[in-house]
């Protein structure tokens, strides 16, 4: 084939890939521009991806989705699933960029030495109650109500060495009386 068959081909090529880049800068300052126009509710969100329609939600159990694969675990005498973080991807993530936390779910971290192991709010969209246990699975520290807004400039740290961090929905702590000493039974 000579070059002059080749042209049309090149021509068509570079017209469609410029078409497809020039859609894709549209695409990302109208996100920009319209945030909300991208944003879709938490409860829909769920339903498409639990394979349900928003008006089943009653029926279904969305937590499931959010939180796949969750082990039963106890704080102090209250029973709650845990859904487990060992890996340092997995606890660097945390609840981060999850749309909520039901109270009956807890995010636990497992480490692999005990220390004064903190917490953040980065990419957060609700507040927490954290729980640092040891390693005899004691409570050794709790901080209650950790928002979103003190990301960046807060971290939240035990006064004594910790083993595991439990990351429960805000006002976990204070309806089940948490407190320094109370034992964890952990799903390991």
């Amino acid at each position: 084939m000579s070059k002059l068959h080749k042209w049309p081909t090149y021509s068509l090529l570079g017209a469609f890939t410029s078409t497809i880049a020039i859609f894709a800068i549209y695409a990302y300052v109208y996100a920009k521009q319209h945030p909300d126009a991208y944003t879709i509710k938490t409860e829909q969100t769920i339903a498409a991806v639990a394979g349900t329609k928003a008006s089943d939600l009653t029926t279904a159990d969305p937590w499931t989705v959010v939180y796949p694969n969750t082990k039963s675990m106890l704080i102090k005498d209250v029973l709650v699933q845990a859904s487990i973080a060992k890996s340092w991807p997995e606890r660097i993530k945390g609840l981060s960029d999850t749309p909520y936390l039901p109270e009956t779910v807890v995010k636990l971290f497992i480490y692999d030495t005990p220390g004064f192991h903190s917490i953040w709010m980065k990419d957060m969209k609700y507040a927490i109650d954290i729980i640092w246990v040891n390693e005899a699975r004691e409570v050794v520290h709790t901080q209650e109500n950790a928002t979103p807004e003190s990301y960046p400039d807060t971290f939240f740290e035990p006064k004594e060495e910790a083993l595991y961090v439990i990351e429960t929905a805000a006002g976990f702590v204070k309806k089940h009386t948490i407190v320094r000493g109370d034992t964890v039974e952990l799903p390991l």
